[in-house]
């Protein structure tokens, strides 16, 4: 994630690194490795929720954290995030993107918990891998309720006004699927490890075979069918190169499988509380707010220092000072989440669930 956002800052390249008319293969991979990032972590938020009411916590309870964090997110990424990414107070492009999702699917998730678990994940199960059926209904064919679509399965750019613009980037479908999917999938931590490592491995195994088969067909999953080329490296990236916004049934398959098969194999690790993986897990939108706001202002400073006055005259740098850039804000943020993860450890206030 911080890798990708450092990316945005600071590359020299202004196209899309997965257009292979133009990329190369580790401008490919450095964004391509960052996939993962949205589906794990909202799988994983419907596994929290699900292991939240098995700690003894009422469902009406939960319920009302879900819908009350929800709403919290939501408000998040209007105002903090989006002033995150690009310093402007004045917020006259608005994005509308992960932070946004997570919030929705857990307003949606407060009333789906009242149904069981099992029907919760075949609901998810439906909206991965039957939404691609939604993609042949376009939202420009909908005249004064589009924006509906939009924020249902559409992503585009929605023109409030003269100089404001909203863009839609993560629509709800299939989002909250994954999400209840995450949520129906927490009751593994309830079995014996023996079983949910078993689970998890053929469930992610399963899902990379499906994917292969899919993409092979090249029939369904993906609005953009793979291509083969006269290079041999483009093809196998082609194969790959699957649809993020909205997220296809391709790259669903071919982010939460391995996301399973590394689930089933850490299951057993011990991990230290200094363990970076875990401080950084801990205060997961503490760590996200500041890496956004430090790696922004490092973007400003790096143009400063190279005498740019204007987004126009921005050529920025190649990957290697990108991957530089991208350790010394992880490394930087080590230390304020570790402590904050001790705060949250010693203090019960309300407001530390929703930071």
């Amino acid at each position: 994630m911080a890798l990708d956002h450092v990316r945005d800052f600071f590359t020299n390249v202004h196209y899309d690194p997965t257009d292979l008319s133009q990329t190369n293969i580790p401008l490919f991979f450095t964004r391509f490795i960052t996939h993962y990032c949205a589906p794990v972590f909202v799988f994983l938020s419907g596994v929290s929720i699900y292991l939240g009411l098995s700690k003894g916590k009422s469902k009406a309870a939960q319920s009302r954290f879900l819908l009350t964090r929800g709403l919290w997110l939501v408000f998040a990424e209007i105002t903090l995030v989006n002033i995150g990414w690009s310093f402007d107070i004045s917020m006259h492009f608005l994005v509308l993107g992960v932070i946004w999702v997570i919030g929705w699917s857990m307003i949606i998730l407060a009333a789906l918990i009242y149904v069981k678990p099992l029907y919760v994940g075949c609901f998810g199960l439906l909206l991965i891998a039957g939404h691609n059926l939604l993609d042949p209904i376009r939202a420009a064919s909908m005249g004064s309720g589009s924006w509906f679509w939009k924020a249902l399965h559409e992503s585009a750019i929605i023109n409030l006004s003269y100089d404001r613009k909203l863009y839609l980037l993560y629509p709800l479908i299939p989002w909250v699927g994954v999400m209840a999917l995450g949520y129906w999938g927490g009751g593994l931590y309830k079995q014996e490890a023996v079983v949910r490592k078993r689970i998890l491995l053929r469930a992610g195994c399963g899902a990379l075979l499906l994917f292969v088969v899919i993409r092979w067909v090249n029939i369904y999953g993906d609005l953009v069918p793979r291509v083969v080329y006269n290079e041999g490296w483009k093809t196998v990236l082609s194969f790959i190169n699957v649809s993020k916004y909205p997220p296809s049934l391709d790259y669903l398959l071919i982010t939460l499988g391995p996301a399973l098969i590394v689930l089933s194999a850490i299951d057993s690790v011990q991990v230290k509380a200094s363990n970076p993986a875990l401080v950084f897990g801990r205060v997961p939108f503490f760590y996200y707010l500041l890496h956004l706001y430090l790696a922004r202002s490092l973007g400003y400073l790096a143009a400063v220092l190279t005498g740019v006055h204007s987004a126009e005259q921005w050529t920025g740098f190649g990957l290697p000072v990108v991957y530089g850039v991208w350790l010394f804000v992880v490394i930087i943020l080590y230390f304020p989440c570790k402590w904050y993860m001790k705060f949250k450890a010693k203090r019960n206030d309300w407001w530390l669930s929703y930071l």
